[in-house]
């Protein structure tokens, strides 16, 4: 293989282009919006930028946010100081960052949209603004919803979550997530350098858009965040089932699928970036090796073994039930009064705490939270009592 097609120019396609051409590859890069604006926080945790760190250290715009709060469907509240930031990129500047050095690295890019493919002859052959283009292998970096190749099987409605989000012109130094009362979901406040990205995501199907944006609504109302003449934008993104994620085809002959068109999106946090750029890498990776028919088991040793059992838990986090009450809220409330548990959610937003090892975490650690929880509402002093800690 020599010539690769890259179709679709977000964080796979631009990672993976650039890869392929460092190594030698002739890649020719097709999308139609490029550098665009994205309904997500677009926040990048500390596992992104340890194994990516110029996405830190460059000149581009970004924001370093050390601040979490919490709020349950109750409103209850808990802020925590992160001991990694959360580095947050409008979409458009990290798309733009990474299409700069894919072409930087010899990727050509086309900017239209690829309306054909086939890969039924030796290589594969695709049309883009009505013009033939040939290669050996494309990679299909075209997201959630790719209907372009017929030997995939397109991700079906319980596999999708909506995105509502408006950019408002503000600034701010904390992210914010609310949980929604038993809903597969939740809303975000990310604070971009120049514009907050607030938005809700839920399961496409067991939620109306209408039900959605009231939602979101609400909540810029009760955290003060002024939408009057906000730019609005509404996307969809994977949010991947079991079944899905260990069986579904996303390689081929001359194909294969990467980010939100493999589904590699972790279906509680909706975290999609991280894994966008992993999957690029590590189908580059089999592509330079000469080896395409690798890279599904280095996804699965790499993340997906782990995506598949935080789609276990999905249910039970969201809508599950604990000492009485919701699952998120027993959470908040944990969080506000036991340090242990802080340390965890610490971990959790960083990526440091895999999904693997939670479970056992959360048992070894249950006997401090409970005691420090305890400690707390009997208000009986402490040592290294939080002061963190915000109640409401």
């Amino acid at each position: 293989m020599k010539q690769i097609a890259v179709i679709g120019g977000g964080p796979a396609g631009a990672l993976c282009g650039e890869k392929l051409a460092s190594a030698g590859f002739r890649v020719t890069l097709f999308d139609e919006h490029l550098a665009w604006e994205k309904p997500c926080g677009g926040g990048l945790t500390h596992k992104a930028i340890e194994k990516y760190p110029f996405l830190l250290s460059g000149p581009q715009t970004k924001k370093e946010i050390f601040t979490a709060e919490l709020i349950s469907s109750q409103g209850h509240r808990t802020r925590f100081e992160m001991s990694r930031p959360l580095v947050i990129y409008s979409r458009a500047v990290l798309n733009g960052l990474l299409l700069d050095r894919a072409a930087a690295a010899g990727c050509e890019t086309i900017h239209a949209r690829v309306t054909a493919l086939d890969t039924n002859g030796t290589g594969v052959t695709l049309t883009a603004a009505g013009r033939e283009h040939a290669a050996d292998f494309a990679v299909l970096a075209t997201g959630a919803r790719n209907q372009l190749l017929p030997g995939t099987t397109p991700l079906r409605a319980e596999d999708l979550e909506v995105t509502l989000g408006y950019f408002v012109p503000a600034e701010e130094q904390v992210v914010k997530i609310k949980f929604l009362d038993r809903m597969n979901g939740y809303i975000w406040s990310f604070p971009r350098a120049d514009h907050l990205s607030v938005g809700i995501c839920a399961k496409m199907a067991q939620y109306a858009t209408q039900t959605l944006r009231k939602l979101l609504d609400d909540f810029a109302r009760e955290e003060k965040i002024a939408t009057a003449g906000a730019r609005f934008y509404s996307h969809v993104l994977p949010s991947p089932r079991l079944a899905t994620l260990r069986h579904r085809k996303i390689t081929g002959r001359n194909w294969a699928l990467a980010g939100d068109a493999a589904a590699c999106v972790d279906p509680i946090t909706g975290e999609g970036l991280f894994y966008a750029l992993r999957s690029g890498d590590l189908l580059a990776e089999s592509l330079i090796q000469d080896r395409p028919e690798s890279y599904p088991a280095r996804l699965r040793a790499e993340f997906v073994a782990d995506l598949e059992i935080a789609t276990s838990l999905v249910r039970r986090v969201f809508r599950g039930s604990f000492l009485g009450g919701a699952v998120t809220t027993r959470m908040v409330q944990f969080a506000q009064r036991s340090a242990t548990f802080r340390d965890l959610l610490r971990d959790l937003f960083s990526g440091a705490q895999d999904y693997r090892s939670l479970r056992k975490r959360l048992w070894t650690q249950f006997g401090a939270t409970i005691t420090e929880v305890a400690r707390d509402i009997l208000r009986v002093p402490h040592s290294g009592e939080a002061s963190e800690k915000v109640t409401s």
